[in-house]
């Protein structure tokens, strides 16, 4: 058993997998990949996501050390988002997957 942030895992497996579990998180950090974002760009990326789950992903990979979130002292405000090295380091990882994916499954009917 492997303990993070007192919750148990099976193995580093499962723990990474939690780590990027759900909809939308993978999203971000694809689109994140190709420059930073502001938040209603990420919205735009991700079609379909409200806006509270957005903001519930972005505090979760924030807080997992996956992105940074800079805030810009103007009105209005401007924040954006950017993948820190963690972040990039799980894109490979993430980019194999969606190769997997589209090799046995983009062709189902």
């Amino acid at each position: 058993m492997i303990e993070h942030n007192n919750k148990n895992y099976v193995c580093p497996l499962d723990l990474g997998f939690e780590i990027i579990r759900g909809k939308w998180k993978s999203i971000i950090l694809f689109n994140l990949y190709e420059s930073s974002k502001r938040f209603l760009e990420l919205k735009r990326a991700a079609i379909g996501v409200s806006p509270k789950v957005l903001t519930d992903n972005l505090k979760q990979l924030e807080s997992d050390g996956l992105i940074n979130k800079v805030v810009y002292a103007q009105v209005p405000p401007k924040v954006e988002y950017s993948l820190t090295q963690k972040g990039e380091d799980l894109i490979s990882a993430l980019t194999i997957i969606q190769n997997w994916s589209k090799k046995y499954y983009l062709n189902i009917k």
